[in-house]
Parts: structure tokens; C-alpha cells; sequence
């Protein structure tokens, strides 16, 4: 059986980060839904803070390095996306949107993804609403309905009746994503294209 990749990309800056452990939990969640239908996943996981430098790079020079060139493929060739971002000034932190700036727009057209964030108060819970996911619809990526908020309270204890608690929603928001990558199954393995030898191409160029 071909099992799905999920790639999960964390834009948290402190080790450990909050950030991190939301991704994490999302995974988790999504991986043991589609375990109980016996479905496998194999998941990567793609650290911002580690590829900070090479995104800028990239915009100057107009070119990835190799790591960053590794994360924008998993991403590409992903069933579906896990994206957890911190809120600084009320939106998505400056490194999520970079790295999504460096990726072809076209990438994500169709993809599932699952998006939340964290920050320090539940007033910044909005900007999954206002930032994050309008920022998915134009890269046309499939967005689930539930996406995922964690306040530094919401750690602490299971939450709310008014929020259903972290644990629940974070179990519903990944029961939407493995939904969705049922319902369109997993991607074929990629089939190498053929190479052409170098003479060759220059040799088409001459005629």
C-alpha cells in the first residue's frame, strides 16, 4: 500500500517552541485517524527556524540551497500539509511567509491543508482568519474547515466549553485533513523523467 506523505512545517524560533509541539500534536492526530483505517503515513517534518538563512538567501540570489531545496520538494510532493505558524502582531510570522514567497504558487493548487497557530493570548486567535488562511486560498490550496489556535493558557488545561478544549479541536481539525487525503488517496511514487545527455541538448540547439 502507498502510504501518504504528510509534511508538516513549523515556523516556531525557540527550542522547544509551542509552535512545535501544536505540529506535532496536529501529526500525531492526523497519522493515528488514518492508521485506524489502516492507512500508513510517512511524515516530514520541516523546521523554518533551520532553513532561516538559506530563504533569505534565496531572495537575493534567486536560488534555493540545498536544504531549502529539500523542504520546497516535500512540500511540493506532499498529499497534504500541516502549517503551524506563531502570531506576531496580530498575522503570521515574517519566516511562514517567506518560505511560502519561495515556492511556485501553483504548488499547493489542491493540496489539503491544515492550518494553526500560537501565541501569548487568545485575542490573536483571528489571524488564522484574516492572515493565515486567506493566504492559503490564493495559493488554491484546499484549506480544512476547523484550523487550530493555542494560547499559552490553552496548555495548561483542557480548555472550555466555549473552545472545546485544545485536545478536541486539534482531534477534529485533524479528522478534516485525513478526510481529505482519504478521499483523494495518496500520490503516485514520481517516475524518474529520462535524462538527455548534455551532447544531445546542445546538439538540438544547433539545428
Amino acid at each position: 500500500m502507498t502510504a501518504y506523505k504528510l509534511v508538516v512545517v513549523s515556523a516556531g524560533l525557540s527550542k522547544p517552541s509551542s509552535t512545535r509541539l501544536l505540529a506535532d500534536r496536529l501529526a500525531d492526530s492526523t497519522v493515528r485517524q488514518l492508521g485506524a483505517d489502516g492507512r500508513q503515513v510517512d511524515v516530514t517534518v520541516v523546521e523554518l527556524r533551520d532553513l532561516a538563512v538559506e530563504i533569505a538567501n534565496n531572495f537575493v540570489t534567486g536560488f534555493p540551497g540545498a536544504a531549502l531545496r529539500g523542504a520546497i520538494e516535500a512540500v511540493t510532493e506532499a498529499d497534504g500539509l500541516i502549517a503551524v505558524t506563531p502570531i506576531f502582531t496580530a498575522s503570521y510570522s515574517g519566516l511562514f511567509k517567506s518560505f511560502f514567497d519561495v515556492i511556485d504558487h501553483d504548488a499547493l493548487t489542491g493540496k489539503p491543508v491544515l492550518i494553526a497557530a500560537t501565541g501569548g493570548t487568545p485575542r490573536h486567535s483571528l489571524a488564522l482568519e484574516h492572515a493565515v488562511r486567506p493566504l492559503f486560498g490564493y495559493l488554491r490550496a484546499v484549506v480544512v474547515p476547523t484550523s487550530v489556535y493555542a494560547a499559552t493558557d490553552d496548555w495548561g488545561g483542557s480548555g472550555d466549553g466555549l473552545t472545546d478544549g485544545l485536545p478536541r479541536r486539534i482531534d477534529r481539525a485533524a479528522g478534516e485533513l485525513a478526510a481529505l487525503l482519504s478521499g483523494r488517496g495518496p500520490a503516485a511514487p514520481a517516475v524518474p523523467g529520462q535524462v538527455v545527455p548534455f551532447e544531445q541538448q546542445l546538439a538540438a540547439l544547433r539545428v
